[in-house]
């Protein structure tokens, strides 16, 4: 019998890559060296800056305990934290309120109240300060009132505290509107049926509930606070905190050193919020199970009323801070002559040549919202839809989440130590328009990643996989499949990113340029050259902007709907 003879084993044969994620694999890597050069790299330089002397050499923590040793800064740091507690402390209880009134009762104009509150989000956040000044200022409409209550002047603390409420209040509501939404009815009816009064079904199922939605609203009102840099500059006076000590360390003295180390200590409590709230979203369990029976509140005429009484105060706050704006902005002469008209507008946006500003931030608006949007969606696209370069997935991941830690003011103070260093090939961007727009995207970067990755998340993997078996290349279906479906998420992150670049003072303030000065910027000039009126106008212009945009995006969204999401909606039978 013939021996058989053992088939040659042929080596382990390596699949190839196809062409297409080739391609995929470059954009990816391009999107992570955009994020290095733009993110990573300036944040670097402020940390070699505070390792320096003036010279370039290496300093150690010289930098730090000259910080240390100065009385002045060290107030300004205890200055920043007490105000921030304090905010947090009155904020975020005052959103809790108005949140349970709009999820846990039956009080009407639900829609109405939700949108009055979400009002300073069109605007740049020092327009309550502006509105404070006419306020409860020197030549105040109501001045007395706040002198009944035992404050002096606005101007310093009391003025900081009150218009960072106004500011941060809507950041804080959105958090615990989501938070409350969530619950189970199932625990309520349990409760009622075991005869659990209100007060005790309050703290044993509506505050454990609501907890981590707390914990995030007190940490974003705290880091949004102790970043902030509009409101301390135009009614903090002799106030001084860490946003305001930064600006005059780098612009005022040219001390590039010890403004880094202010820099460092802005991204402290930023970097320490976003770690512990990745920790509370760990510890986060589901509050709604696939039985859960979704909350319905049940009509209470007594708790109802008094909801509905706490809602229309909030909601006339805000719109006595906007109403008063607007009414200084076309007051001829304040408080003398109460003539309305157009005087401040024509100083500011034709004497001042703030005009000029408010095309600039339209620009800058319509860049960040385009490029943004293209930059966010391909790279969301990028990392969750496509295969391969596994090394460098987790590392750009992290990249486009540490923006959400990185304050504005730390971001712009990276930048112009980064792009003004001559030695740079990138130095030519300094002062340019394009910068802006980057250092807007890059600011804002995380938000609009996330909102693209859910979208992404949502759909199936077997579009790619049926894609890659019949050969067809991934930016077809991006384009065919994957662009239509998430169309209205394309939206919602074009709308974010521009309404926040209209609004935003902190990345830009060290990055503009006389030629590229932008409208919010301009506030501050005016500000500082005792043109509140023309301020306030301005600040009024940035708000009506916003807010049409704001409604072309929602009718822009619509028409989307009609045309792209009809196969979302039940076939009529």
């Amino acid at each position: 019998m013939a021996a058989v003879l053992p088939l040659p084993v042929s080596p382990a044969v390596r699949q190839r890559a196809h062409w297409t994620d080739r391609i995929a694999h470059a954009v990816l890597i391009a999107i992570a060296l955009a994020l290095i050069l733009f993110l990573a790299a300036p944040l670097s330089v402020i940390l070699v800056q505070s390792l320096e002397t003036a010279d370039g050499a290496f300093a150690g923590l010289a930098n730090f305990a000259s910080y240390l040793a100065t009385p002045a800064l060290l107030q300004s740091l205890w200055n920043s934290v007490w105000v921030s507690l304090a905010v947090t402390l009155i904020t975020v209880p005052l959103a809790f309120g108005f949140a349970y009134a709009l999820m846990r009762s039956c009080i009407p104009l639900k829609a109405l109240f939700r949108t009055i509150t979400l009002i300073p989000l069109l605007a740049p956040s020092l327009l309550s300060a502006i509105s404070l000044i006419y306020w409860f200022g020197n030549q105040g409409a109501a001045r007395g009132l706040i002198q009944m209550l035992g404050v002096d002047n606005i101007y310093g603390a009391p003025g900081v505290v009150f218009a960072e409420c106004f500011a941060v209040f809507p950041h804080a509501l959105m958090i615990l509107v989501t938070a409350l939404s969530l619950a189970d009815a199932r625990l309520y009816e349990a409760a009622d049926a075991l005869g659990t009064r209100t007060r005790r079904k309050f703290f044993t199922i509506t505050l454990p509930g609501a907890k981590y939605g707390l914990i995030s609203a007190a940490l974003v009102s705290f880091t949004l606070v102790v970043t902030d840099f509009g409101i301390p500059k135009v009614i903090g006076g002799n106030f001084n905190m860490l946003a305001t000590d930064v600006f005059k360390l780098v612009i005022g003295q040219q001390d590039f050193q010890r403004g880094a180390v202010v820099g460092l200590l802005l991204l402290t409590p930023a970097v320490l919020t976003f770690i512990v709230d990745w920790l509370v979203q760990r510890k986060q369990t589901a509050m709604l199970s696939a039985r859960a029976v979704p909350y319905r509140p049940k009509p209470a005429a007594g708790f109802d009323a008094a909801m509905t009484a706490y809602c229309v105060l909030v909601s006339a706050l805000m719109l006595a801070m906007l109403g008063m704006a607007v009414f200084a902005s076309f007051a001829s002469y304040w408080p003398y002559n109460l003539t309305p008209s157009f005087k401040h507008y024509v100083l500011g946006l034709v004497d001042a040549e703030v005009g000029d500003a408010f095309v600039n931030s339209l620009k800058l608006a319509a860049g960040t919202a385009f490029f943004g949007t293209a930059l966010v969606f391909v790279g969301a696209y990028m990392l969750e839809k496509t295969r391969g370069l596994d090394w460098a997935r987790p590392i750009i991941r992290l990249l486009a989440m540490l923006p959400m830690a990185v304050p504005g003011l730390v971001l712009g103070l990276g930048y112009i130590f980064f792009f003004n260093l001559p030695s740079n090939p990138l130095n030519g961007l300094y002062h340019t328009l394009a910068l802006l727009v980057l250092c807007t995207i890059v600011h804002f970067y995380t938000t609009g990643h996330l909102t693209a990755v859910t979208a992404l998340k949502a759909l199936d993997t077997e579009f790619e996989a049926v894609s890659a078996s019949l050969k067809v290349p991934f930016f077809k279906t991006f384009w065919r499949v994957t662009l239509p479906i998430c169309t209205p998420a394309l939206v919602d992150i074009a709308r974010y990113f521009f309404i926040n670049a209209m609004t935003t003072i902190s990345a830009v303030v060290f990055l503009y340029s006389p030629d590229t000065k932008v409208a919010a910027i301009a506030i501050l000039n005016l500000d500082e050259a005792g043109e509140i009126g023309a301020a306030a106008a301005c600040a009024v212009l940035i708000a009506a902007a916003s807010t049409v945009v704001t409604l072309l995006f929602m009718a822009l969204g619509w028409w989307i709907d009609r045309r792209t999401q009809a196969w979302r909606q039940p076939t009529p039978r």
